[in-house]
């Protein structure tokens, strides 16, 4: 599915992306200590108090944890305090025939493609293997990406997926990366119009410059992974979210903000999930 939303109203666009709810069916369903609707809502209530002014909400998969139809309702009611848009994908954690029944006309959108304006476009990739934490993108996928630069080469292009294209320095996490990251970045090698990628599932702050593309990730909304861990840890930092502003020329700003409570702590502790 394409869309054209002709965010015209200024020479750049704004972009809040949210990542990694990991919600339940029941409202104090708990990942690792962690209440994770309780944490959501109050990173949407920092949001809006910050009074961060953005066109488009991209959430980045693992929306639920637990597969279910109710576990995305709470997704739906609570973005609804915000007013934009919002497009979503699928992560590891994710069910996608729970998921297509809360399509909403004008606020959720699961899309391959949608334009932003007339210098700025987005494709969305779908990484998920259902059953297992590692990524993929399928033959189809793949030539998804490479016709949608080809035919559209004038417009800057931002990438969005769920599983990190890239190594992040812990030997678990990366055990679980898009395993077919080679030939992800073969086909972006032949373009100069993709500016960034955007993902979710590291649970962390990334921020690299790779064959001059950012590649980006957003705290979650709920528990942190810890950096450079060889084994599954946890991070003492807040939930969090990403601002991402595009300019016309191509260029990119970006921060990362966190709530300032240390209510969501983990349970330290713990080997897995």
């Amino acid at each position: 599915m394409r869309l054209s939303l002709n965010l015209t109203n200024s020479s750049s666009i704004k972009l809040l992306q949210i990542t990694d709810t990991h919600l339940f069916a029941p409202e104090d369903g708990s990942l690792l200590n962690v209440i994770t609707l309780d944490s959501f809502q109050a990173v949407l209530g920092a949001i809006i108090e910050k009074k961060f002014q953005f066109d488009v909400i991209v959430a980045t998969g693992d929306i639920s944890q637990d597969h279910s139809e109710e576990s995305y309702q709470h997704f739906v009611d609570s973005i609804s305090v915000l007013k934009q848009p919002c497009f979503w994908l699928a992560g590891n954690h994710d069910y996608k025939p729970s998921m297509a029944g809360f399509f909403r006309p004008k606020k959720i959108f699961n899309l391959e493609h949608a334009f932003l304006s007339e210098n700025w476009q987005i494709i969305i990739l779908d990484s998920q293997v259902f059953g297992v934490s590692y990524g993929h993108l399928s033959k189809q996928q793949m030539l998804l990406l490479d016709s949608i630069l080809r035919e559209y080469h004038h417009h800057h292009t931002l990438i969005l997926l769920h599983h990190h294209p890239i190594l992040v320095g812990s030997d678990w996490l990366d055990r679980h990366a898009l395993k077919d990251s080679i030939e992800f970045w073969q086909i972006l090698r032949k373009y100069s119009n993709v500016k960034a990628i955007l993902c979710g599932h590291v649970h962390q702050n990334i921020d690299r410059d790779i064959q001059n593309i950012r590649v980006l990730s957003a705290p979650s909304t709920c528990i942190q992974f810890k950096p450079n861990s060889k084994h599954f840890a946890l991070d003492r930092l807040s939930p969090g979210w990403r601002e991402i502003e595009l300019y016309d020329d191509g260029s990119i700003s970006t921060q990362v903000h966190r709530l300032m409570s240390t209510y969501f702590l983990p349970d330290l502790n713990t080997n897995g999930y």
